[in-house]
């Protein structure tokens, strides 16, 4: 019998880092391997299903720098890690960063770590 993984922190921010990482170099290929078939984002612009996020870094990258802190876990259930945090980020010609609370649910399904839900709530 195979043992349900438990996530952890320093997992869970490692995988959202693959996200920004993504961001940053505009890799769709690589943020769409971090996000489940189902995902669902939630942003001050509306609903996001993966085709969504993944569609504006076909253009190109998103962020120019990126920084994570304050992260904290839940665990949502045996497979399943909800990861709390603060991004201060840069876009691509942009004066100056934004910050954002950002909430991820990140569930092990078919052998690996998946994106399924994240919200962001903008810093004014």
């Amino acid at each position: 019998m195979n043992a349900i993984p438990t996530p952890s922190l320093p997992l869970l921010l490692s995988l959202e880092e693959g996200v920004w990482r993504a961001f940053v170099a505009g890799d769709a290929d690589a943020d769409a391997a971090l996000l489940d078939d189902d995902f669902v984002g939630v942003y001050a612009s509306g609903f996001s299903n993966r085709d969504e996020h993944v569609a504006p870094l076909r253009a190109g990258p998103a962020a120019v720098r990126y920084q994570l802190d304050q992260a904290r876990l839940v665990w949502a259930a045996p497979r399943a890690g909800l990861l709390s945090y603060r991004a201060q980020w840069l876009r691509p010609n942009a004066e100056q960063e934004e910050t954002m609370y950002i909430s991820s649910l990140w569930l092990h399904r078919d052998g690996r770590w998946r994106n399924l839900f994240s919200q962001d709530t903008p810093v004014p």
